[in-house]
């Protein structure tokens, strides 16, 4: 059994500090971790993954006070995020995301900074020491779900989502993705998450001390978890807009419980495909329906960006997105925008296989449930 006393015991006598700072993160991580005692069936090493991946996160909480005490100017660091790119997962969030980040004026989280977001003691400012921990557990986790990648494209150094920074306080939709935890899952949309956002306002911080040449760029950011908070989203971050992917959900759902499956087999062999098809139409529903009551009370705030359009048409996309955000495009961006498509077009993109009714899911329901999403959007 996972127990919150051992996992924080456990990462103070790695950290060689016990100072959290302010302990609210405890009540996250006890839903979180209650859940999987009693939800998840973890194999066994799932369950040894699972507790090394917390007591490495808190380990990183603790990392992230002391660094912040030894350099107080670090919370000084003036964060600014352009966008939030968001939406159902499979709707060309991916690629948009991709684009944008290429441009010379934006930045983005990458993987291996997410992954290791602090400086080991004596590593350079190249980061050599992270990297290759980052590029040997992109393998390791490839080894584990061989088919993700033909979901999901994943490359150890490129631009990935800021979620992975938002794990380290225990309120994110990592955690129902990878494991079954409906009682976590339904718990973290009621949440108030706006202590969870004002620290991924810290990390972003720190990733911008770490790297001289962010000084003047602004963040483009991106995760469908924002869907669970699109409110805070917007108020800590004020001048952020929000960039919202369409995509029928008749064909977004079915993909995502697919790549669902393939991660929590990682730890458990348990899984009901079944059961993870209803769970994510019944939380995409909800989340839905959230964002279309702010989107109609902050109109203002948004971008809307259809799927097809952003297969079809990138550059034209990406440029009326970058016009929309007060981002006029140069020539340096349209350069970088097409060097990165020439990367997309080369890198392996699998065949992903799977039907609605695998996951007890079919189309004409489907539609009949997210027809309130499809009238609005699509």
């Amino acid at each position: 059994m996972l127990n919150v006393d051992t996992l924080r015991a456990n990462a103070v006598a790695k950290a060689g500090t016990d100072q959290f700072g302010d302990e609210w993160f405890l009540e996250p991580l006890g839903v979180l971790v209650k859940a999987l005692n009693e939800e998840a069936q973890l194999s066994e090493i799932g369950h040894q993954m699972t507790e090394r991946r917390l007591t490495a996160l808190l380990v990183d909480r603790l990392r992230l006070r002391k660094l912040q005490a030894d350099n107080p100017e670090i919370k000084d660091v003036q964060v600014e995020v352009a966008a939030e790119i968001l939406g159902l997962p499979r709707t060309g969030s991916t690629l948009l995301h991709r684009l944008m980040s290429a441009s010379p004026r934006l930045t983005s989280t990458l993987s291996w900074e997410c992954s290791y977001p602090l400086p080991f003691p004596g590593e350079s400012p190249a980061a050599e020491i992270r990297k290759g921990k980052a590029k040997k557990m992109m393998e390791v986790f490839m080894e584990l779900s061989p088919e993700f990648g033909d979901i999901h494209t994943v490359v150890w150094d490129g631009p990935e989502e800021d979620i992975l920074l938002l794990d380290r306080t225990f309120t994110a939709m990592s955690y129902d993705s990878f494991y079954w935890v409906p009682t976590y899952g339904v718990w973290l949309r009621g949440y108030d998450q706006s202590r969870a956002y004002s620290e991924l306002r810290e990390w972003l911080q720190v990733l911008q001390w770490q790297d001289p040449e962010r000084a003047g760029r602004k963040w483009v950011l991106k995760s469908p978890h924002h869907l669970t908070a699109v409110d805070t989203t917007l108020d800590e971050f004020p001048d952020c807009k929000i960039v919202m992917t369409h995509r029928s959900p008749t064909s977004a759902v079915p993909s995502y419980a697919s790549m669902v499956s393939s991660m929590t087999a990682q730890y458990s062999s348990e899984g009901d495909p079944v059961k993870i098809g209803q769970y994510w139409s019944e939380r995409f529903q909800e989340s839905l329906k959230q964002f279309d009551e702010v989107r109609q009370r902050r109109p203002e705030r948004f971008i809307d960006v259809p799927f097809k359009m952003t297969v079809a048409e990138p550059l034209e996309t990406v440029t009326s997105v970058m016009e929309q955000l007060g981002l006029p495009v140069t020539d340096a961006d349209l350069s970088a925008f097409n060097d990165y498509l020439e990367i997309n077009r080369q890198e392996k993109h699998g065949t992903h296989t799977y039907t609605a009714a695998d996951f007890g899911l079919s189309a004409e329901q489907l539609a009949s449930d997210f027809a309130f999403y499809e009238r609005a959007y699509l």
